[in-house]
């Protein structure tokens, strides 16, 4: 699986996620992934955090094993002379520069692939490359903010909270990848490459989409229920006696199960609660009940009770229990970096039963200029500065 991609070349302008993030994705699928940094620091996700290995951040880790780094200063003819050549020898070049560098620097979409029609342009912005925001720079929670997604997160007198994890970030990097990958099919067929642009708030609208549709069809604005669920009763969060568990009945029958596993069959003959659309009606009147009855007992009496009789059921872990669980361990989703003596957490796919493996470490700024000039027959760039 590390070789799936062999003889795919990426080159990668990235800065600390949602680039990186897209060029982690092909090196661990076996493309290389060459990363074009600053000659004075490098990508700024180096400096993210104290240091973790070879100064760099912890981060830095994260969104870079595997690649290799050229430094290059893009400010001189030399260094962007080989970044021009570079993207005329690889298959996909990916950005997440911010708006108006690369046409200032001559290495736009158009401009690229008018001169080399083969090669896959992917550009990855903050607010979209149209429209009048199309130029401003954004960050993480900057976009969750300005999406929405923030204000249907937690509960409804919570105030809006971001999401703990950089959806919109790693969000747009993995459809940039998607996007690439499309467009390297057609060129089998055509030869032809093309340009990809993606960008942190469509990928935060897509993670809206359920709610912005039901508002835009049906009116609806959405509810706010931390864990719950609009459509379901009960479908959410309750607190055993000794800790959270969430509880998801989906449908009618498994409320009929849930309801027998606690000895409550007066449940199922109240009219209040006889179908999904009357607990949806009458919900607080039910979870108060059901509330009451899981206090009494430990979480696992009521996982086991309740899996033995297949009402969907999972404990609310923390993150140590959860990398810790039987489960995750069995898939091998977090690696061992090789020749090293920390791990990362891998891809979340497995193709014809493998799981893609850690090709390596971040690189060291700079460590592959040497053999990627010599190999290119370039001299080492001089530096404007």
């Amino acid at each position: 699986m590390n070789s799936i991609l062999q003889g795919v070349r990426v080159l990668e302008l990235g800065q600390v996620l949602a680039g990186p993030f897209a060029g982690a994705i092909f090196a661990d699928l076996g493309a290389e992934v060459i990363k074009i940094e600053r000659l004075n620091g490098g990508d700024d996700a180096r400096h993210m955090g104290p240091a973790f290995r070879e100064g760099d951040a912890h981060i830095f880790q994260v969104f870079n094993r595997g690649k290799k780094s050229l430094t290059l200063d893009l400010k001189s003819e030399s260094g962007l002379a080989v970044l021009k050549r570079l993207a005329g020898e690889v298959d996909i070049l990916i950005h997440n520069l911010r708006p108006g560098v690369p046409q200032s620097l001559g290495i736009d979409g158009p401009t690229l692939c008018k001169e080399y029609p083969r090669l896959i342009y992917c550009e990855i912005s903050a607010y979209g490359g149209v429209g009048p925001m199309g130029m401003h720079p954004g960050y993480e929670p900057l976009i969750q903010a300005f999406s929405g997604l923030s204000a249907i997160n937690g509960g409804p007198d919570d105030p809006p909270m971001r999401a703990g994890s950089s959806l919109c970030d790693q969000g747009s990097g993995m459809w940039a990848v998607i996007g690439a990958l499309s467009l390297l099919q057609r060129r089998h067929v055509t030869g032809q490459g093309g340009v990809v642009s993606t960008s942190l708030l469509e990928a935060a609208m897509v993670w809206n989409g359920q709610k912005t549709d039901a508002l835009n069809n049906e009116g609806r604005l959405p509810e706010r229920h931390r864990s719950g669920h609009p459509g379901f009763v009960p479908y959410e969060a309750f607190q055993a006696a000794d800790g959270p568990l969430l509880i998801c009945c989906g449908n009618d029958r498994l409320f009929s199960k849930l309801a027998e596993e606690l000895g409550r069959l007066d449940w199922l003959a109240d009219e209040r609660f006889k179908t999904n659309r009357d607990r949806l009606q009458n919900k607080s009147a039910l979870l108060e009940q059901l509330s009451d009855h899981l206090r009494d007992k430990t979480r696992a009496y009521w996982l086991e009770k309740f899996e033995a009789a297949g009402v969907p059921c999972a404990p609310i872990h923390s993150l140590p229990e959860a990398i810790a669980h039987p489960q995750v361990q069995a898939l091998g989703i977090i690696q061992t970096v090789p020749g090293e003596n920390f791990k990362l957490t891998g891809l979340p796919l497995v193709i014809d039963g493998h799981r893609p493996q850690l090709k390596g470490p971040a690189p060291k700024l700079g460590q592959h200029n040497s053999a990627l000039l010599s190999t290119h027959g370039f001299e080492r760039p001089q530096s404007s500065q």
